[in-house]
């Protein structure tokens, strides 16, 4: 359980931090690229000029970006709600990643009332496009039945997907599971993964 506690800690702590990387060849073309190039040199004033005006005509990766600045307070003042609002618009378009940092509001309650039947429905969205961060979060809601019934078979699935993504903390997740679960338990779940894997994460 020790071991456990420190994959859920170390889960908790990555959950806030963690920056995936997206494509950026979008509708905001250049516009977006230099908005990017000065995020990344920390001009974090001139990002935000960019961006906002590339976000409100739609652009989901602006959108995406402009959340995370609100959420981690760079080039303005921090806003969880801001960050949810952004985020929400563009996990919508379909940004996986986007999808993801909004099922971590949902399950912390980071600018909304926490929920994790909603945390559940963005993670698995993100997760059907191949998000390892988000099938390990899926693993962890299965595990503790968070929004879901608790469902060890589910668990080690979601884990064992991420896992092949080369997310370690996915893997030792997987490993902790395979200690409490029996040997038909773990032919079910890996029957169930091979099957996610088969229809790439299609009504998994």
């Amino acid at each position: 359980m020790i071991r456990f506690a420190l994959i859920l800690l170390m889960s908790l702590a990555l959950s806030s931090q963690a920056v995936a990387s997206v494509k950026w060849d979008h509708s905001g073309g250049d516009s977006a690229q230099k908005g990017r190039l000065a995020y990344e040199k920390g001009d974090y004033g001139t990002a935000l000029q960019i961006f906002i005006p590339v976000a409100e005509k739609g652009d989901s990766i602006a959108q995406f970006h402009l959340a995370k600045m609100y959420r981690e307070g760079k080039g303005v003042s921090k806003d969880y709600k801001a960050a949810v609002k952004w985020f929400n618009l563009s996990a919508a378009q379909g940004n996986a990643v986007a999808q993801y940092h909004l099922g971590v509001a949902y399950s912390f309650g980071l600018g909304v009332v926490p929920d994790y039947e909603i945390a559940l429905k963005w993670y698995l969205k993100s997760a059907e496009q191949g998000n390892a961060f988000a099938q390990h979060h899926l693993s962890l809601l299965c595990y503790f039945g968070n929004g879901v019934p608790e469902d060890k078979k589910y668990a080690y699935m979601w884990a064992n997907l991420a896992s092949l993504s080369g997310f370690e903390m996915a893997d030792q997740l997987r490993q902790v599971l395979i200690e409490q679960m029996t040997a038909s338990q773990i032919d079910e779940a890996l029957l169930l993964t091979r099957k996610c894997k088969d229809t790439n994460f299609n009504g998994c």
